[in-house]
């Protein structure tokens, strides 16, 4: 059964800039190809971690967590890379392609 794809970004725990992506209907395929602006200070960065997850919904069903990428200081490997390369390029816009993980995330965007 096919059900419906969407993604989030919420960089607080309040949940009150929490982002979803426009739902993707009838694909196991998704293509979202959108962009999310979040206004954070520079210096709070460093201190910030963003959570990216990716949901199945499926009508009358619970939720599938499907997978996410954790970027911030705690994270290991290229992600951790990625996060020191936008702390070190404060107007530059780094992008990356991250393997989604099977792990859900605890926190959202966090001090």
């Amino acid at each position: 059964m096919i059900g419906y794809n969407s993604r989030y970004l919420k960089p607080d725990v309040d949940k009150k800039s929490k982002h979803k992506t426009a739902v993707k209907k009838k694909t196991l395929n998704p293509e979202f190809n959108e962009e999310f602006c979040y206004e954070i200070k520079h210096g709070d960065l460093a201190k910030k971690t963003l959570e990216i997850t990716v949901w199945d919904y499926d009508i009358g069903k619970s939720n599938d967590f499907i997978g996410g990428v954790v970027l911030g200081i705690n994270a290991k490997g290229e992600r951790l890379k990625h996060w020191f390369d936008c702390l070190k390029n404060k107007d530059k816009r780094i992008e990356r392609w991250h393997t989604l993980t099977n792990e859900l995330p605890g926190a959202v965007l966090s001090d």
